[in-house]
């Protein structure tokens, strides 16, 4: 049985305790790097393009150590460059099978996104995993559980509403809450088949060997 969303947000918020104003910064670096880029005359927007996959990366394992309780560091936000390649074929080919499906229905487009979620969790996890196979590997983890991190996105929509009213300066909280709660979700999935074994043996019982 799949931990309640509830509980992933009390992880979230115990892993953040001491560390939420570390957290903020990353997320302002963050997406400061990736808006600089983007001012770039001519270049900027293939810098962005080349950046965005790698320091996603970066960011999702920043919050996943965070999460695990493991020593963080600012500078982890650019440990995504030394996986660059598996990063930036994700980062485009997610963004392309999002669109397709968007193009078709926005609704496809939005189950898409669920299916692809944890492909930068994997890729953190797993720097020499293939991109394509990164993305192939978060669909079979989200398979049965796309509703469950729907609800647990409704969770937050009261916080969204808040950073709104607050003119986008209650993000600099809220983002990193979310992208904890996150890592909280997919370090679930992990233990899923764990879970599902230990099931079927309370089913079945201990088998005896006359």
């Amino acid at each position: 049985m799949s931990t309640a969303n509830s509980s992933l947000t009390a992880q979230a918020r115990a892993a953040l305790r001491w560390q939420w104003i570390p957290a903020a910064i990353v997320f302002v670096v963050y997406l400061a790097i990736l808006f600089f880029l983007s001012l770039i005359p001519v270049l900027g927007w293939i810098l962005s393009i080349l950046s965005t996959g790698p320091l996603t990366v970066g960011f999702k394992k920043y919050f996943l150590r965070l999460l695990r309780k493991e020593r963080v560091e600012l500078n982890q936000l650019f440990d995504g460059f030394s996986c660059f390649a598996p990063a930036f074929i994700a980062s485009i080919l997610c963004a392309i099978f999002t669109l397709l499906w968007t193009l078709l229905l926005v609704i496809p487009g939005i189950i898409a996104a669920f299916s692809y979620s944890m492909t930068f969790f994997i890729i953190a996890d797993n720097p020499q995993i293939d991109g394509l196979q990164a993305i192939r590997r978060s669909k079979e983890m989200m398979r049965g559980h796309k509703l469950r991190l729907f609800c647990l996105g409704c969770r937050f929509i009261g916080w969204f509403f808040l950073g709104i009213l607050t003119l986008g300066i209650g993000f600099f909280w809220i983002a990193p809450y979310w992208t904890t709660a996150l890592a909280a979700f997919y370090q679930d999935l992990l233990a899923e088949p764990a879970r599902r074994a230990a099931d079927e043996v309370r089913t079945t019982g201990p088998i005896v060997i006359p």
